[in-house]
């Protein structure tokens, strides 16, 4: 089945080349399941066709996710060599308590070793994942994890509150009452001191849940809020493309299901599982709460690229934003504060709504 994926995988590949001729790809990222299970040689026989079929950048940023117990330090340094310069390791948490509750089969232990390991490679862009809001997880607890991801220093956190999906173990033992959901009230003052702590440790808040020293954002993942061009690969993955005019474009995505990915394209046929065109109503809709989440609305970029005065169009909630402390303007940019962070999702609901009463339309402005 191993070989039967690969040979998917290079011929998708291949499909793919057309149209994007003239493309610089600046970051590679190998994530979704467990990237880390690849062996080296399977690694560099997909890194060579990507070569092979695409122009990337000499600096590019390579990333791969990585998972705790599943690689070794020979391991890591061949996946250096082969080029990934960036490493994102899936923590989660330190206390072992809290793995058991996520179902993860890592401990505490191997969650400190991997981090060791990954730095003896050679990895000086090393990034870890946390998750918060955990079934029993108290603040002392959320604290002290984030105190001793600070204390390693990563170049990247990234802490997200649980979702708890559909048909998986937890969601059985929320349900059955086994183990408790966290309270939102406790779940927003997790998230206030995870924006505290690592701010005080010198990390920039650039998205909602992304924290970077300085120099070291996810090029990657800054490149899909800001709405650049991407390719994905394999089941699942998806893709995005502007027209011309950067106002339009389409959002395409693969089958999810392993067995109908392999048989499409053993026939030379795109694993297409849906697309969706996206207008310039849509792309507006989509800088803007994008924007929000990261680093803010550019009030130039939104002028020259939609003829959309954001003042113009939103001054009285603008207005109201600011004075209650939720944004600032900053170098022409609209962006939220600590407490707006909080609330994001409820401002860009209101901007939506805004929105639909006929106040944004993608066209000039009034």
């Amino acid at each position: 089945m191993i070989e039967d994926f690969f040979a998917a995988l290079t011929r998708e590949i291949s499909l793919r080349q057309a149209g994007a001729e003239n493309v610089t790809f600046e970051t590679l990222f190998f994530g979704g399941g467990t990237p880390s299970l690849l062996t080296p040689r399977q690694l560099e026989s997909i890194l060579s066709r990507l070569h092979a079929a695409f122009r990337i950048a000499p600096n590019a940023e390579v990333t791969l996710e990585a998972n705790p117990g599943t690689v070794t330090e020979e391991k890591l340094r061949a996946y250096r060599a082969l080029g990934v310069n960036r490493l994102s390791v899936g923590i989660q948490s330190f206390h072992d308590s809290e793995l058991r509750t996520l179902g993860r089969v890592h401990d505490r232990t191997e969650a400190l070793r991997v981090i060791d390991l990954a730095r003896s490679a050679g990895f000086d862009n090393l990034g870890l994942d946390l998750i918060y809001s955990i079934p029993g997880q108290t603040l002392a607890q959320w604290e002290d994890n984030l105190a001793t991801a600070a204390g390693l220093a990563p170049q990247h956190v990234a802490a997200y509150s649980l979702i708890v999906e559909e048909h998986t173990p937890l969601a059985g033992q929320i349900q059955t009452g086994e183990v408790r959901a966290n309270p939102t009230d406790l779940e927003a003052h997790m998230y206030e001191r995870t924006m505290e702590v690592l701010r005080g440790h010198g990390y920039d808040h650039y998205e909602v849940s992304n924290y970077a020293l300085p120099g070291f954002r996810c090029r990657h993942n800054c490149a899909y809020w800001s709405h650049e061009d991407y390719l994905g690969f394999g089941p699942s993955a998806h893709s995005f493309r502007k027209a011309g005019d950067g106002r339009s474009g389409r959002r395409w995505w693969n089958i999810s299901d392993l067995a109908t990915y392999l048989e499409r394209l053993g026939r030379g046929v795109l694993p297409v599982g849906g697309e969706e065109q996206v207008g310039p109503r849509e792309m507006l809709a989509e800088r803007i709460l994008l924007g929000l989440r990261s680093g803010g609305l550019d009030v130039t970029g939104l002028s020259a690229d939609f003829a959309f005065d954001l003042k113009m169009r939103w001054g009285c909630l603008l207005d109201k934003m600011i004075e209650d402390g939720m944004a600032v303007f900053r170098e022409d940019r609209l962006r939220l504060t600590s407490k707006g962070f909080l609330v994001c999702d409820e401002i860009c609901r209101r901007l939506l709504h805004a929105a639909d009463q006929g106040r944004f339309d993608g066209g000039p402005a009034a």
